[in-house]
């Protein structure tokens, strides 16, 4: 649980650091939609080669991202494992029942494989580059065109900001509540499957009465300060868009149309 990064966020002075929190925001937009169009090795090189370079340039250890992807290994092992036994095709390489592997199912299971690392990475370096704050403003920003049809943008934002900073917080007080339970004699990795879903009760109940008396300290605090309509607010920071943002932008730019030409070239 110390592992996940997501809301997690690393003070720096990298180049990636400093780019506007709304130019990240639409880079990992339009890096996952890009990555519904892979299909085929060389495009998904290409895109792991962009993500690569972005790690590269936020000046953290990979080993940081690396430890990031471990607590969600096992769903992407059972996404992998379903692609594997359920992908029709042939050559068979081997039956039994329902089940069978094919080549295409080895295909598509390590590039859905390759396709949740990539995203994941890509998101986490927008969180661990990005503090909560600036991720909702730049949401609010970038919905505001939202806001003349009735959608309640900076509402949105505000729920946003909100259950970012309380991730990494929760994940902290459960580690907590662990710890004093392994104090106790507890024991979390002893026993049979039924043995430790048992033993998550006792920390589920005291995680969610924290929880639940946090969120109350923040109504009151809000309330203290007078916090009424987020609409009126008022930001400390002015998002501004800098040369530097328009580097990323043809970065960007130019990673599209490359990735567009190497599929588009593969294909004829």
């Amino acid at each position: 649980m110390n592992n996940i990064m997501i809301g997690r966020f690393v003070p720096g002075n990298s180049w990636v650091h400093r780019l506007d929190p709304r130019t990240k925001m639409i880079m990992t937009f339009v890096y996952i939609i890009v990555m519904l169009w892979a299909n085929n090795w060389q495009t998904y090189a290409w895109t792991a080669l962009f993500v690569v370079a972005l790690v590269k340039l936020t000046d953290q250890p990979f080993k940081l991202y690396w430890d990031g992807l471990k607590p969600i290994f096992w769903l992407i092992l059972f996404t992998v494992i379903l692609q594997l036994l359920f992908t029709p095709g042939t050559p068979v390489l081997f039956s039994a029942g329902p089940l069978q592997v094919t080549v295409p199912g080895i295909l598509n299971a390590i590039y859905v494989m390759v396709r949740f690392v990539l995203i994941i990475l890509m998101s986490t370096i927008l969180t661990l580059t990005t503090p909560p704050t600036s991720i909702a403003n730049a949401l609010e920003s970038l919905l505001s065109p939202f806001k003349k049809i009735g959608i309640p943008v900076a509402e949105l934002a505000l729920m946003l900001a909100i259950a970012l900073r309380f991730v990494p917080l929760l994940m902290d007080e459960m580690q907590k509540i662990m710890n004093a339970q392994k104090s106790r004699g507890m024991s979390f990795s002893t026993g049979g499957p039924i043995k430790r879903a048992k033993a998550i009760i006792p920390l589920l109940i005291p995680l969610f009465v924290g929880a639940l008396q946090r969120a109350l300290d923040l109504a009151n605090a809000m309330e203290v300060r007078g916090f009424k309509d987020a609409v009126q607010r008022t930001k400390y920071r002015i998002l501004s868009y800098q040369k530097i943002d328009s580097v990323a932008f043809v970065a960007l730019i130019g990673f599209v149309i490359s990735f567009f030409v190497i599929k588009t070239w593969l294909h004829g």
